[in-house]
């Protein structure tokens, strides 16, 4: 039977998770729980509060849909990836984003900053960027439950291109994606210098390496960019002979880096 997970919020639920407490879960989840997966009085469920680790729990039907959890051991369970890997993702239309940082969140990123550059197709004022992160933050979540991650990415508010070179500008590796770029991904990363050796070597003798992955919208990098980022110091990489969609471009390459020197190794 498949392990039943469920993202804690403190701060929507009020309560912190720790052994012996009794924590309410807010109503979608408690819906979720008992009308959707059809969970009685007593299940066991995991629960993590995306800060790392998880506990057991079991579940205690109420009144009117409400459910409370008992929360049980503590377990200090990772998944996370020796590559800590910043997504800088430009804003992509609708469901393109939400289905990056779905599947970026699976593929094991350690932060997600939505870009807003010279040809992104959209562009958000701050209250709706405001509501749009906070939906993103749920979208994480919700793939983390899936996964098995206990520690949620971090997903910043949408800024600027400059902004967001400054955001990465301490990583030791900075890859930007350019289909007309003259060196390849894996060259770069079995090829690049990082921490004094290759990449590979830098994770497994330093268990962790941090890089950033720049990903360009719809209508791709603007020339003015492609410039602000080399002199930051960026790479800039060429995943093959075809040119992807943004939606497509990012997770290709975040699986490529978390199989030539990742968690898929």
């Amino acid at each position: 039977m498949r392990e039943v997970r469920v993202h804690v919020d403190a701060d929507v639920t009020g309560t912190p998770l720790a052994s012996g407490r009794q924590v309410e879960l807010p109503a979608a989840a408690a819906l979720h729980l008992t009308r959707v997966l059809r969970l009685r009085q007593g299940a066991t469920l995991t629960v993590f509060d995306g800060q790392g680790g998880e506990y057991g729990a079991t579940l205690h039907v109420g009144s009117r849909g409400a459910a409370t959890v008992e929360v049980k051991e503590y377990r200090a369970i990772e998944q996370e990836s020796p590559l800590r890997i910043t997504l800088l993702q430009g804003l992509a239309r609708g469901e393109r984003m939400d289905w990056v940082i779905q599947k970026a969140t699976e593929l094991g990123v350690a932060a997600i900053i939505p870009v807003a550059s010279q040809r992104s197709v959209v562009q958000l004022e701050a209250e709706r960027g405001d509501r749009r992160v906070q939906h993103w933050r749920a979208v994480a979540a919700a793939a983390c439950e899936q996964c098995g991650r206990n520690t949620l990415p971090r997903i910043d508010a949408p800024r600027d291109f400059s902004d967001a070179l400054a955001a990465v500008a301490e990583l030791p590796l900075r890859l930007l994606l350019e289909p007309g770029a003259g060196r390849r991904l894996g060259e770069v990363v079995l090829g690049e210098t990082v921490l004094g050796t290759d990449l590979i070597t830098s994770v497994t003798t330093a268990r962790s390496v941090a890089l950033a992955l720049l990903v360009g919208p719809e209508g791709g990098w603007d020339e003015s960019e492609l410039a602000l980022a080399g002199q930051a110091g960026c790479t800039a990489v060429r995943l093959g002979p075809r040119v992807l969609r943004t939606e497509t471009a990012g997770l290709a390459a975040l699986a490529a880096l978390q199989c030539l020197a990742g968690d898929f190794a």
